[in-house]
This record gives structure tokens, sequence and C-alpha cells, in this order.
């Protein structure tokens, strides 16, 4: 039986050198760092780690060295998602091969497939890789809502054992955690509703802003998980204005500045991202200086 999913995982963004490349010793350092700060689960190459940019080597790659950093630590959900099954199908074979313990699928952008075509979808995927699944719902991104009926119908298949929701729809993601199964995590994928997703009984969040102050998304998943609603609450006004910040431009454009303004990586990018535009750089930076996470 696969444990429930808990707590803050962080949705990796890849750095690269300020040629491009993928920087493997920025990568390893950022894992180490992440764990060192009480990071529940890690999330190499969704959309915060640019995956659609990689070639399928470098892809295999950046999993690759999460999972050999991470050492059996935390688990290590790999972002697998294609609009095209067939390459959903053969990358989950590929990175179950290298030691992913879980795959992120997200529902298919641009086709726009009904939801029952999502289902049929989904469920090829299981039938041919028999790691636990993680779906991965971001309208905004992909143009498709996967509504709560389809997700409660997938979820009453053990083999899918969470979904990251990223709709913005309190109501939906409401329906899903009342009617799912015990095996069934639901994660917020909106950073900024972390607690409101937890308090109506979600297990967490899995988050851009981690990647910046690990601890302190870390500190808010706890305090709400153990129902001190008085420390969450504090803690969740600390964070708000990085996550504003996260997101002032397209993510992971903001965190990659803030994670350069640390010494932690190049503000490196690939097009068609370019790096933070300068008009935000210093209000973004004040932010930094607040949390203590750079010098003032």
């Amino acid at each position: 039986m696969t444990t429930l999913l808990r707590g803050c995982g962080t949705a990796l963004v890849t750095p690269f050198t300020p040629d491009g490349a993928l920087d493997e010793p920025a990568l390893r350092a950022l894992v180490d760092w992440q764990i060192a700060q009480g990071m529940h689960m890690l999330i190499p190459c969704g959309s915060t780690g640019e995956a659609v940019t990689l070639t399928p080597a470098e892809h295999l790659r950046v999993v690759e060295i999460t999972v050999e950093q991470v050492n059996g630590r935390v688990p290590v959900i790999a972002g697998a998602g294609s609009n095209d099954t067939r390459k959903a199908i053969a990358l989950s074979r590929d990175l179950r091969s290298i030691g992913a313990t879980h795959l992120l699928h997200v529902t298919p952008m641009y086709n726009k497939p009904p939801q029952r075509a999502l289902v049929a979808h989904f469920r090829a995927i299981a039938d041919a890789c028999d790691l636990p699944i993680v779906i991965y719902n971001v309208p905004g991104r992909t143009a498709i809502n996967l509504e709560a009926r389809t997700c409660l119908e997938l979820a009453a298949d053990p083999r899918f054992v969470a979904v990251k929701e990223a709709s913005g729809n309190m109501a939906q993601i409401g329906t899903i955690i009342r009617d799912r199964p015990g095996h069934f995590a639901v994660l917020s994928g909106d950073d900024g509703l972390t607690l409101p997703v937890m308090a109506l009984g979600g297990e967490g969040v899995i988050s851009v802003v981690s990647n910046i102050a690990p601890a302190l998304m870390v500190q808010l998943c706890d305090a709400m998980a153990r129902e001190d609603l008085q420390a969450a609450r504090a803690l969740e006004v600390q964070v708000a204005p990085l996550i504003d910040a996260a997101f002032v431009e397209s993510n992971p454009i903001p965190a990659k500045a803030m994670l350069a303004m640390m010494g932690r990586l190049s503000d490196t990018l690939r097009l068609p991202l370019v790096p933070l535009a300068e008009t935000h750089r210093t209000a973004v930076r004040t932010v930094l200086e607040r949390l203590g996470a750079i010098p003032s």
C-alpha cells in the first residue's frame, strides 16, 4: 500500500548554466538544500522545471540526478506529462527505470480532450507503467479542467494516489476532498491556497515558492497538519509577499530571479521564457531582504 502523500513538495526549477546547458552541480545542491530544510517530497520536470524545453535526454538526467541526491530520503514525483499518450507512456517507463517513486501527469494541453478522454488517457498510462500516479489539473496552462466527477472516477483506482489541484476552484477542490477514497491525497497546486485547501482537509501543497523559502512552506504545512491555525496564519502572513513576488511574471521567471539573487543558480531560462523584467527586480529583491533570504 502506497503511503499517503502529505506535506510540502517543491516543484523544482531546473538550473541552467549561463550558456543554457543543464547545471548539474547547482541542481544537486538545490536538492540537498531542500531536504536539509525539511522538504517532504520533490517534483522535478514539471512546468516550474521548464520540462517542455528539455531534450528527452536532459529530462531523464534531471530526474536521475534528483533520485541520486535524494537517495531514498523523500519521494521523487517525476513530471512525465505529454499531450500524446504514447509519449507519456514511454517517458513514464523511462522514469521508472531510473528510480522515480511516483509520476506526475498533467491533463493534456492543446488537444482539449473531453472528460471521458481524460479518463482513457490516464488509465492507459496506469496500465502501461506500475508507478503510482499524481494527477495534475492546471487549466490555466492546459485549457482543460479535470472536473471533480472525473477526478473522483480516477481516484477510485488505487493506482492514482493524489491530485495536484491548481484550478483555483475551491468548490471543486472541496468536492474532491469530501468524496475521495482514503488512499487519495489532495495537494494544492497554488501556493496561496495552501492554508484553505488544508483547512478543508487536503494533505498539503506542491509549491513554487518552496524553491526559495522551503522551511517556511514546510512549517506552514506542518502547522496545518497539527491543526494549529494560529501558527499557520502567522506563517501565511510571512510567506504571502513572497507568493506575490513569485508570480509577478510567469512561473518560473521570478523564482529563478530570486534564486539567482540568493546565489543558488544562474538566472538563465530557455526561450520562450526570458529573465525577470528590470521593472520588477527592486520589489522582488526587497521581499527577499525582508525575509532574511539575502542581506539588506
